[in-house]
């Protein structure tokens, strides 16, 4: 009961199954703070339902370097990334991207002087540590 005292105002937003919850409150100073919670629903094993949460506090001193370093993040993201959303999840025809030609070459020839099936170099690759990443220069494109 005392929680819900200290609560000034709520944001509720829901994205699949998390929901996250914005609320502001007040300290016993009269000060106001902010809290993030993720609420994410979980299935037990017996198939009933649960929900784990993670919090974070955010307090108005802190609020500024917060803000521009979620914002470069999430410019980071969109820059590289793009705003389009590349899941299996979100999209149903989701497709993942072949790899450059030179590396299918190599992931061959790795798959048939070593002992697994050629069918499983993605699962090779995972394992061995290999980085899927490729370098880019932007200056040639």
């Amino acid at each position: 009961m005392a929680e819900k005292q200290n609560e000034i105002f709520s944001k509720v937003f829901r994205a699949g199954r998390r929901t996250y919850f914005f609320d502001v409150r007040e300290t016993r100073a009269g000060d106001y703070y902010l809290t993030v919670t993720e609420s994410k629903r979980q299935t037990n094993e017996d198939g009933s339902f649960f929900y784990k949460k993670h919090k974070i506090y955010l307090y108005k001193e802190d609020f500024d370097n917060f803000k521009e370093a979620l914002q470069e993040v999430m410019d980071f993201i969109i820059r590289e990334k793009g705003p389009e959303v590349i899941s299996e999840r979100h999209q149903p025809d989701f497709q993942p991207q072949e790899q450059e030609s030179g590396e299918a070459e190599k992931a061959a020839d790795e798959n048939l002087s070593g002992d697994e099936p050629a069918g499983e170099s993605e699962d090779t690759e995972e394992a061995s540590g290999t980085d899927k990443y490729t370098d880019v220069d932007f200056d040639d494109i």
